[in-house]
């Protein structure tokens, strides 16, 4: 399946689709030394959040799809050099609206879950 959504994402900030399929995305990511917190190699949730939020647009895949609000639980720390897989799901569908559940892990270990809800407007959101 192609990716047509967020084309431009740079793959070593948001992370690497692995696997695309309708309804469900997974996405590699390798936390980098840039985006430590402090000096003990704590990753900032910002970029935990991002590869979550890119699984998401690409699990609903489509060009327009925006984020318009997420739930989401930080349930442990990422640090520096650990490698996360981002898996998304497709749970609803509602005219425009979308509904994704994303877990993050490292290895089998959850580091992150959330609901995000997506919206898929008819044109891009500056062409308003």
């Amino acid at each position: 399946m192609d990716v047509n959504t967020h084309r431009r994402i740079d793959p070593a900030l948001c992370g690497r689709p692995e696997s695309l399929e309708p309804g469900l995305a997974r996405v590699a990511f390798t936390a980098l030394p840039a985006m430590a917190a402090d000096d003990r190699g704590l990753v900032h949730g910002g970029f935990v959040f991002g590869l979550a939020d890119y699984a998401a647009m690409l699990a609903v895949n489509a060009p327009n799809v925006v984020l318009g609000a997420a739930e989401v639980r930080f349930t442990a720390p990422v640090v520096v050099g650990e490698v996360l897989m981002a898996e998304a799901r497709l749970t609803e569908t509602s005219g425009k609206k979308r509904l994704v559940a994303v877990t993050v892990r490292r290895g089998e270990e959850a580091v992150f879950t959330g609901t995000f809800t997506c919206f898929v407007p008819e044109k891009h959101v500056l062409d308003r």
